[in-house]
């Protein structure tokens, strides 16, 4: 069998397969952006000692100050890193 042959029968297949739901397309393009957010805070806040105060102090509250959308997975992935980084949520 030829390679051409596996390509076409796996594009046939392919085509069988209903779409993935809207909601996990959004999912994934959201998740870059969601990572990058995510990364550039805990970087701030690891050179930053007043924002990272801020963070564990109240967390909502100084993402909002510093122009953040606290979406619910944002914060609930912070809450996880607060504590494991700085020992506090």
């Amino acid at each position: 069998m030829t390679s051409a042959y596996h390509e076409e029968r796996v594009a046939l297949l392919l085509r069988l397969l209903r779409p993935a739901p809207v909601g996990w397309v959004q999912a994934a393009q959201e998740l870059p952006a969601a990572r990058r957010t995510m990364d550039d805070i805990v970087e701030r806040a690891e050179a930053d000692v007043a924002f990272q105060a801020a963070l564990v102090a109240d967390l909502e509250a100084a993402l909002v100050q510093e122009g953040y959308e606290p979406s619910r997975p944002l914060l609930d992935e912070l809450r996880k890193q607060v504590k494991t980084r700085w020992g506090q949520d």
